[in-house]
């Protein structure tokens, strides 16, 4: 495929020549570890459901690797094809993305919630060739998805499972045959390795246009931030990362599974929530890093609150996706003795801006840090003019991290020619170069780090047959940082209730953590005197009637 990724080459030159582009890729990473640290625990993965742990160590991964990279080969895949992965954090995951690294072939991530209706959008847009997925996960199956999907998509020539017993079962076609042994087979392995400005990733965002957009990284861009990302963090080779937070997410791929090969550390994959659990692998494996949304925090915190067992390897939690309360940081500082970390970033360009190890705790609270070295901010007015600090106004990002463009969408790049993206956020700086969000010009809804697609799921709700106007918008959530809440007026006649709505938007496959978790009917929503709906006013209007205590009408989505 031919990537129009063209925000890469005009800043290309000035990246090398300030020394913000790393110009290696995570083949370079890989064999330094081979090397350097055979033997060293690259990867613990532990299925929750199951049990079942596999560990990995350098030298292991890479075979792995290098044996799924020529089963790959034998599907067809080479250079700029796109391999599609809808896998937890299984180990699978990641020896893909490493194998796929070995062809110059491109991974995109898909998170594991999503069904057919997004699905059949990306997999179609990406062009994918070979979809990696698991053969069920918490009791579905996505194999038969698939097999329903498959008619629909005639790029897509594989459907791969893991775990799976047929013809198409991972073991057979990608891990277990030991194609290496045969002749040539180093060749094909070395043949078409990328260079570092080759697109690596395509991972898609939830817009505002309705539909997704495929975000083009290449390993400069995303290798430039972890570079970064790790010096702020002291984040070394002696380190052990818990990664909870899902792969298909660009904290989990970047942080989960990039970071870890860069830096030569242990990694400890964890593929279902369960703060228990977690905090068994804290104490069991020495685990000093972890990063991952609010609602986590909460969990573990109050778990080992609850239990008094203690993790005193833990040093730092960064904290990602909502504000963070005071109280929360109070409480995780005093029942796990780590530093909490605030941060912001996007799918586009990894954290942008991250508080300091050495920072007070309040800065945690009232700030979402500052820029990253090699990362600058700015925030601008309408006209673009830039405004003094404590004032709110659009949050524009120039960093060596910026991604390469959106797929067959260059017209949304939303990037100057001078490099500033728009990111479309509400931001504010204060005296000490700290950001502070303050909103989202972009209609998009964060739940427990998951972007809800506004506009998508009110587009199906305008289908039903009793509605005549729908606006949904947020609401604030102790654990999840932010809810869904959809304001119906209901046709002449018409009744509409929260299990009309569930059922309605399960029928057109939403995902379920897109559903909106409250309904309020009311005759009319208010509106501007042109006819656009003043969703801030219904923001107010649910802030007066919902204490914060007060539980939601009803929960579709599954847990964060």
């Amino acid at each position: 495929m031919e990537f129009d990724a063209v925000l890469l080459p005009p800043r290309r030159a000035a990246s090398i020549a300030r020394g913000l582009w790393p110009e290696r890729t995570i083949n370079d990473a890989l064999d330094d570890c081979v090397a350097r640290c055979p033997d060293r625990i690259a990867l613990t993965a532990v299925q929750v459901e199951s049990g079942a742990t596999t560990r990995l160590t350098y030298r292991e991964l890479a075979g792995r690797a290098d044996r799924i990279a020529l089963g790959l080969a034998r599907l067809g895949i080479g250079a700029g094809d796109v391999v599609s992965c809808q896998l937890p954090n299984w180990w699978e995951f990641t020896a893909l993305y490493l194998a796929c690294s070995r062809l110059g072939a491109v991974l995109n991530p898909l998170m594991p919630i999503l069904r057919e209706r997004e699905l059949s959008f990306m997999l179609s847009h990406a062009g994918s060739k070979v979809a990696v997925i698991p053969g069920r996960f918490r009791g579905f199956d996505h194999e038969a998805m698939f097999d329903g999907l498959r008619g629909g998509l005639p790029d897509l020539q594989h459907v791969v499972v893991v775990g799976g017993d047929g013809a198409n079962a991972f073991a057979s076609l990608l891990s277990g045959p030991a194609w290496e042994a045969e002749a040539g087979a180093q060749d094909r392995l070395l043949r078409h390795r990328p260079g570092p400005d080759d697109i690596t990733q395509l991972i898609y965002t939830s817009g505002t246009t309705g539909e997704p957009k495929g975000v083009l990284h290449s390993a400069n861009t995303l290798m430039a931030n972890i570079v970064a990302y790790a010096e702020r963090l002291r984040l070394d080779e002696r380190d052990v990362i818990l990664m909870a937070s899902p792969m298909a997410h660009q904290t989990g791929f970047m942080y989960g599974l990039m970071m870890p090969v860069m830096l030569g550390a242990s990694v400890v994959l964890q593929d279902i929530w369960e703060p228990r659990q977690a905090l068994h692998l804290i104490r069991a494996h020495g685990v000093s890093f972890t990063m991952a949304s609010t609602p986590f925090l909460t969990d573990l915190a109050r778990t080992v609150a609850g239990t008094g067992e203690a993790v005193p390897t833990l040093r730092a939690f960064l904290c990602a996706g909502a504000p963070i309360p005071g109280a929360l940081v109070e409480q995780a500082r005093s029942a796990l003795g780590a530093k909490v970390v605030s941060a912001w970033g996007m799918t586009e360009m990894g954290a942008v801006a991250t508080t300091r190890l050495e920072d007070d705790d309040e800065r945690a609270v009232n700030t979402d840090g500052c820029p990253l070295p090699g990362v600058e901010v700015r925030v601008a007015d309408a006209a673009g003019t830039a405004l003094p600090e404590g004032r709110t106004g659009r949050l524009l990002v120039r960093s060596c991290s910026n991604f390469g463009g959106y797929l067959r969408r260059p017209h949304l790049n939303d990037t100057d020619a001078q490099g500033w993206f728009d990111t479309g956020d509400l931001a504010r700086i204060d005296a000490r170069g700290y950001i502070r969000i303050d909103g989202r010009s972009k209609d998009v809804i964060i739940r427990g780090g998951e972007n809800i697609p506004v506009v998508e799921v009110e587009t199906l709700l305008y289908r039903h047959p009793s509605i005549a106007q729908v606006a949904i918008v947020a609401y604030p959530d102790e654990r999840l940082g932010e809810r869904a809440c959809a304001f119906v007026v209901t046709r002449p006649g018409q009744a509409f209730d929260m299990a009309a709505m569930v059922a309605f938007l399960k029928a057109q496959k939403l995902t379920a953590q897109y559903m909106p978790e409250r309904l309020v009917v009311q005759e009319a929503l208010p509106s501007t005197p042109a006819g656009k709906i003043q969703k801030f006013r219904l923001r107010e209007q649910l802030r007066e009637a919902l204490p914060a205590s007060r539980p939601p009408d009803g929960e579709p989505g599954a847990p964060a």
